[in-house]
């Protein structure tokens, strides 16, 4: 996949694409200017996503949660990075 393929489409066929093994790397840019999936950065095999809320209190964890459980239709959980940009997600069926 090249640098700059975005991952937003319409359903979240490529997003399926990402997700191996139930679990999709992503990289978070907090106090973004809206709530977007970004493009897949292939050097670090991680989505770049920008979110609008916050690194503080849980928001944007909470956020990214919001997300990518609306986009993917299934239950999304962060099972490493709480505390970083470089985050983990499970997605669960």
């Amino acid at each position: 996949m090249a640098d700059s393929q975005q991952t937003r489409s319409k359903g979240s066929s490529t997003l399926d694409k990402l997700i191996k093994d139930g679990h999709l790397n992503i990289i978070v840019r907090p106090n973004a200017e809206k709530n977007a999936i970004g493009k897949y950065d292939e050097a670090r095999d991680a989505i770049r996503v920008n979110i609008k809320a916050p690194p503080e209190d849980n928001k944007a964890n909470i956020e990214v949660i919001r997300l990518f459980s609306k986009e993917t239709g299934k239950k999304v959980k962060i099972v490493s990075g709480f505390t970083s940009k470089r985050k983990c997600l499970k997605i669960e069926d």
